[in-house]
């Protein structure tokens, strides 16, 4: 079995759902879900209410800060099974705490810094989920383009320390080899 898995897709492409089929639904998987809530915005609720309802019920769902995924993930041990989802909204939650929209300093960094270092250490089988944006149009404000470029050197850098890259593509997944690793 693969022990690192990076299962990467565009809004919709079904990445989540391929990303939960991977790990076996009667055993207990540690689900780390990466989405602040925000009780106010109720479709962003009933969103992460469909997420939930569709896990195995031996499933547990944890919900870290920000600033302590990597900790999550480098103290996971070889017998448990981890799934991350997704990392857009993890890197949107450390662009809001180093206050890098407002061109704070470059604490963003080191928190993507520990995260890869985390994953590459990590003991245990690992499914992790992230947007790929790096396909579109350049965006047209500074935090777009922030946004996109921080995630798309995320990605590459996860890419580089996970045994298996995959790309969901209209809810078909294409796998990547990159000639690096």
């Amino acid at each position: 079995m693969t022990h690192r898995t990076l299962v990467l897709g565009g809004a919709r492409s079904g990445k989540s759902g391929y990303a939960e089929g991977l790990l076996p639904g009667t055993a207990p998987v540690i689900y780390v879900a990466t989405a602040r809530r925000d009780r106010a915005d109720t479709e962003w609720e009933a969103r992460i209410a469909r997420h939930i309802e569709r896990r195995p019920n031996v499933w547990q769902t944890v919900e870290p800060e920000p600033e302590t995924l990597a900790e999550v993930i480098a103290t996971a041990t070889e017998d448990q099974l981890l799934l991350v989802d997704d990392l857009a909204t993890w890197l949107t939650g450390v662009l809001d705490l180093t206050r890098a929209w407002e061109g704070g300093p470059g604490m963003a960094g080191r928190l993507v810094d520990g995260l890869v270092g985390a994953v590459a250490g990590c003991a245990a089988r690992l499914v992790l989920v992230s947007a790929e944006v790096g396909l579109g149009v350049v965006p047209e404000t500074r935090s777009g383009r922030l946004f996109r470029d921080e995630l798309g050197d995320c990605n590459a850098r996860l890419a580089q320390v996970c045994d298996e890259v995959l790309l969901l593509v209209a809810g078909i997944p294409v796998p990547l080899d990159s000639p690096r690793r």
